[in-house]
């Protein structure tokens, strides 16, 4: 793989950008969806079920694969797009947000966290040098840097000492990883809600030099309104030519809100988990399919909608495989939910081109103030 990663812009409208990320696997449309397959699957998916819906990148899960099956594991069986059998672009994030969930279970140091495995008690040591070992092994196309992330609501001092502690752990990272022609290494920007502390924490990415830059430590409690408060800066805080990550985000409008304040690529798990918890995600909102008014429901989930889901069968039907427990429902529910958020960003892209975001925007919302409409 000696062709270089790169990032180009094509059009912006406002704050907003549309271009594309080259890679050796392909390249990344932006604005950009990642669907998580957290243990190398997408849950209740095929991966050419998953490219059909036009995803062009996946999000694998080191904290959960380093786990099982082991991330030397994968790499003696040819690396994680052969194992998963997806050969296009996979980000790998670094196991820090995971480490950071065991509260109980963990010990934090300079060095990196100790923490035993939830699965079976097994001690292990996540460092920066061992995070950045592991998605190597794995062979990730975008590698992100080792980082701490408190969850919110947490005091200054607390976020200011893991900011900086983040920052240093980046600065190893980015020594670990080194020169691999063909991949990335993203740096995160943390500091909570604190603009000066991000600020601070964008000055030490950026004189490190990464490939592309996250926004960090949102999506953690936070809610929408503060979320869109620090995005309303964070990301030109952030290099203009470089891709910018919002990570575990989220919500459709999240996503367009996000979008409009100038961020290029999302992941989160809400299409796959609505998917098996009986909800499907559509232009006018959340559905749940378990509700009994769906019963003798003819209607597709949404008669504008092109995914399989929608073309052949009933919200009856659904209503009825989801009641009765099949495997079936998880499928068809996920594969709708994803295939609605690649049309989502396909419509924010082809508006961003036209320069008519702020149409999109409005009518994305009118269509979801009015909801999901009852028949007669």
């Amino acid at each position: 793989m000696s062709k270089r990663f790169s990032f180009a812009i094509h059009a912006t409208d406002g704050r907003a950008r549309t271009g594309v990320i080259d890679t050796p696997r392909g390249e990344i449309r932006t604005p950009a969806f990642m669907p998580v397959g957290t243990a190398a699957t997408v849950k209740a998916m095929m991966p050419e079920s998953v490219r059909a819906t036009g995803a062009d990148i996946l999000l694998g899960n080191t904290y959960h694969l380093m786990l099982r099956p082991g991330a030397e594991r994968v790499a003696r069986l040819g690396g994680l797009h052969k194992f998963m059998n997806w050969s296009r672009p996979i980000l790998t994030d670094s196991g820090g947000f995971q480490v950071m969930s065991l509260t109980e279970l963990r010990k934090l140091t300079e060095e990196g966290v100790k923490f035993r495995s939830h699965i079976d008690g097994t001690e292990f040591n996540l460092t920066p040098e061992r995070s950045m070992e592991i998605q190597k092994l794995l062979g990730s196309d975008i590698v992100m840097c080792f980082d701490e992330c408190p969850a919110l609501p947490a005091d200054r001092d607390r976020i200011a000492e893991s900011m900086k502690l983040s920052m240093r752990w980046a600065q190893r990272s980015r020594d670990a990883f080194g020169d691999w022609p063909g991949h990335a290494l993203f740096g995160i920007q943390q500091g909570g809600l604190e603009e000066d502390l991000r600020g601070e924490s964008a000055e030490a990415l950026r004189a490190i030099e990464f490939d592309g830059y996250a926004i960090g430590g949102l999506a953690v409690g936070e809610g929408q309104e503060a979320m869109f408060g620090v995005l309303d800066y964070a990301p030109g805080q952030l290099p203009q030519d470089k891709p910018r990550y919002l990570m575990g985000v989220g919500k459709p409008d999240d996503i367009v809100g996000a979008v409009e304040r100038g961020v290029d690529m999302f992941d989160c798990v809400l299409p796959s988990r609505s998917g098996r918890t009986g909800q499907a995600l559509t232009r006018m909102g959340a559905i749940n399919i378990k509700n009994a008014r769906h019963a003798d429901d003819p209607r597709p989930l949404d008669a504008d909608c092109t995914c399989p889901t929608c073309r052949n069968y009933s919200r009856a039907y659904l209503h009825h495989v989801f009641r009765a427990k099949e495997i079936i429902s998880s499928m068809l529910l996920t594969w709708h939910n994803l295939h609605y958020y690649q049309e989502l960003m396909q419509g924010l892209r082809d508006a961003i081109a036209a320069g008519r975001l702020s149409d999109f925007s409005a009518e994305f919302h009118a269509i979801r103030a009015r909801g999901d409409i009852a028949p007669h």
